[in-house]
C-alpha cells in the first residue's frame, strides 16, 4: 500500500483486514519483526508551508530529509536537532523521511543545545488505527494547542498513528564554526572536561569522546557555534579553561572539517564497518566511565563512543550481548542485531509497570484493533 493522500491513507487504514507494518524510507530497521501488510508514506511527499522569516516549515510525513535540507540551505537554515543518518550503521538503504524522524525522535549530537526532535516540533497530522484524522498543535511557534499529543507523537515509531504531516521550528544556520580538540584523554578525564564545558557561559553545541579516534588515539570534541568573533573568543576561553586537564589542545576552524567530524559522530561511523550488536545506552555522565569499564571488561573487544557530553553511549559488542544485565541506572536500546537476538532481547528498554500500563492505555485509545506497528516496541 502506497497512498498518495492523506485520505487514501485514511480509508486504507479503515478498511485494513489485519496488521500493517509502516514504513517511511526504509532507513531506520529498530524493534521487533512485524507481520502485516507494508505501508508506506513516501507517496506524501512534499513540503507545504515554508516561512523563512517565522522559523517554520511544514512538510508531509513522506518527504526525505535531504530535500528539507535543501529547501531550509537555500535560505540559510537547518534543523537545529541534527537528525542521525541510520543508513550506514544498518546497512539500510533508501531515504530517511521527515515522518520517520519523528516517529523515532531522532536527534544528533545538537541535542544537548537544542533539544530533542521532538523540542522543535510544533504540530502533527496523523490517521489513527481507526482510520480517523487527526490534528494536534500548529504551523507556528506561537501555537501550543495540544501540546502534550503533539511531543506523544515523537518517539512513538507508528505505534498510536501514521504521520502524514509535521510542523517543525528551524534556526539560522550559524555563521561560523570551530572545534575544540583535546587529544588522549581517558575516558573520566575527557567526560570531566566535556561537562566543564557544557558547564560553562560559552554556548557549547556539541561534546563528544572517542575513546579510539579516527588516527586510533583518543580525542574529545567540543563545538561552538555563531558569529565569527563569537566563536573565536569562546574557542580561546575554552581553552584556558580545558587546559588543567593536560590534554593536547588545539581548535580546528574549518567549516568542512568540522561539519566531517561531527557527520562521523552523528552517524557513527565507528561502528558501520564491523559486525557485532549495537546498542545505545542513555545515563547520567558522571556514571558514562564505569559503565564502560565494566562493559570492555566483559567484552575487551567491544568499541564505544561518548555522545551528549557522556550522557549518551554508543557500544558495538558481540552478538547477543545483553548490556541490560549491567549495573547502572539508565535506560539501554538494541539499535542494530541480528533477528535471532532480538528474538531474544528486546529492542526497548523495559517499561516500569505503571508506565506500561499508560502505554496501553494510550494505543488502546488510539489504536483500538491494535493493528499499526504491532509489536514493533515489545
Amino acid at each position: 500500500m502506497r497512498p498518495k493522500s492523506e485520505a487514501e491513507l485514511a480509508a486504507l487504514v479503515a478498511s485494513a483486514a489485519g496488521p500493517v507494518r509502516i514504513c517511511g524510507g526504509g532507513t531506520r530497521a529498530i524493534g521487533a519483526s512485524v507481520d502485516g501488510q507494508l505501508l508506506s508514506v513516501e507517496g506524501l511527499n512534499g513540503v507545504t508551508l515554508y516561512e523563512p522569516g517565522a522559523l517554520t516549515i511544514v512538510a508531509q510525513a513522506g518527504t526525505p530529509v535531504a530535500e528539507i535540507d535543501a529547501v531550509l540551505a537555500a535560505e540559510g537554515q537547518r534543523l537545529a536537532f541534527e537528525p542521525m543518518d541510520h543508513c550506514g550503521l544498518l546497512g539500510t538503504d533508501g531515504r530517511s523521511t521527515i515522518g520517520g524522524v519523528v516517529a523515532a525522535n531522532v536527534s544528533g549530537p545538537r541535542r544537548i543545545q537544542v533539544g530533542a526532535c521532538r523540542d522543535s516540533l510544533l504540530g502533527v497530522r496523523f490517521v489513527d488505527g481507526a482510520g480517523r484524522v487527526l490534528k494536534n498543535g500548529g504551523r507556528v511557534m506561537k501555537n501550543v494547542t495540544g501540546y502534550d499529543l503533539v511531543k506523544l507523537m515523537a518517539g512513538s515509531w507508528g505505534t498510536l498513528g501514521v504521520l502524514t504531516e509535521v510542523s517543525l521550528k528551524v534556526q539560522a544556520i550559524p555563521e561560523a564554526v570551530g572545534c575544540v580538540l583535546l587529544r588522549r584523554l581517558e575516558d573520566r578525564a575527557a567526560v570531566a572536561a566535556m561537562s566543564a564545558a557544557l558547564g560553562s557561559p560559552y554556548d557549547v553545541s556539541g561534546a563528544a569522546h572517542a575513546p579510539v579516534g579516527v588516527d586510533g588515539s583518543p580525542v574529545t570534541m567540543i563545538r561552538i557555534e555563531g558569529l565569527e568573533s563569537s566563536v573565536t573568543y569562546r574557542s580561546e576561553k575554552l581553552k584556558a579553561l580545558l587546559a588543567a586537564t593536560g590534554a593536547e589542545i588545539s581548535v580546528e576552524r574549518s567549516a568542512e572539517s568540522v561539519a566531517a567530524g561531527w557527520q562521523w559522530v552523528r552517524d557513527v561511523a565507528l561502528m558501520q564497518a564491523d559486525g557485532g550488536d549495537v546498542w545505545k545506552v542513555s545515563v547520567k555522565p558522571s556514571d558514562a566511565p564505569d559503565l564502560v569499564a565494566q562493559i570492555q571488561r566483559a567484552h575487551p573487544e567491544s568499541k564505544v563512543l561518548y555522545d551528549w557530553g557522556g550522557g549518551l553511549i554508543w557500544v558495538q559488542c558481540p552478538e547477543g550481548s545483553d548490556l541490560r544485565g549491567f549495573d547502572f541506572n539508565g535506560h539501554a536500546t538494541l539499535v542494530r542485531a541480528s533477528q535471532d537476538t532480538r528474538k531474544r532481547v528486546t529492542t526497548f528498554q523495559p517499561e516500569p509497570k505503571p508506565l506500561a500500563e499508560i502505554s496501553k492505555g494510550l494505543r488502546d485509545k488510539f489504536d483500538p484493533r491494535g493493528i499499526l506497528n504491532a509489536g514493533l516496541m515489545g
